[in-house]
């Protein structure tokens, strides 16, 4: 499967401020977070972020918020994201204007990643689970977590990755500010 900036609608799990003071390689993550969503932005793929009981686990990181318009953001109480009604619609191709590649990060891998991206695929949608742009807690349960997910047939992929897939050609407009991007 090839990542198509057309097809393709880039997915933030639940990076949020009470969660990931937790997480096992936080900046890095943050760092890739921020790379596909200036990345999306410019290249005009829609950007969906979900928020896992924002009342217990507070709002998207501030360090991200600048990056995302406020009808992007998604709150939720189910793990999976197509377990919320509204954010089931926004990923399904017909809700997304035709785009079936759900490129997803965020976290916690083990489990809201693990369990959207099942549903997605298990959904006919292809999910693209961005390796470098998740994390959970504990390393192990992210490395688990994504030996499952092979396993079910997800495409994982890393962030330069998926920005040169959505570029295709050195000669595309962004294709220098894009390597400017993830140096």
């Amino acid at each position: 499967m090839r990542i198509d900036a057309l097809r393709s609608q880039l997915l933030l799990v639940d990076w949020q401020t009470r969660l990931t003071p937790h997480l096992s390689d936080r900046e890095a993550t943050e760092e890739n977070l921020r790379r596909l969503l200036v990345a999306a932005r410019r290249l005009e793929t829609p950007i969906l972020v979900s928020e896992q009981y924002p009342s217990g686990l507070g709002p998207t990181e501030p360090a991200l918020q600048s990056l995302i318009e406020p009808g992007e953001v998604l709150s939720k109480t189910s793990f999976s994201c197509l377990g919320d009604p509204a954010l089931a619609v926004r990923l399904s191709p017909v809700g997304a204007g035709g785009r079936d590649q759900i490129v997803v990060c965020g976290a916690e891998a083990h489990v809201c990643i693990l369990q959207t991206a099942l549903d997605l695929a298990r959904g006919g949608v292809q999910a693209v689970v961005v390796v470098d742009a998740v994390t959970s807690r504990t390393a192990l349960s992210r490395e688990v977590a994504f030996r499952r997910l092979e396993r079910e047939g997800v495409c994982m992929a890393t962030t330069e990755m998926v920005i040169f897939e959505w570029l295709r050609d050195a000669a595309h407009p962004a294709f220098r500010e894009m390597s400017r991007l993830v140096r």
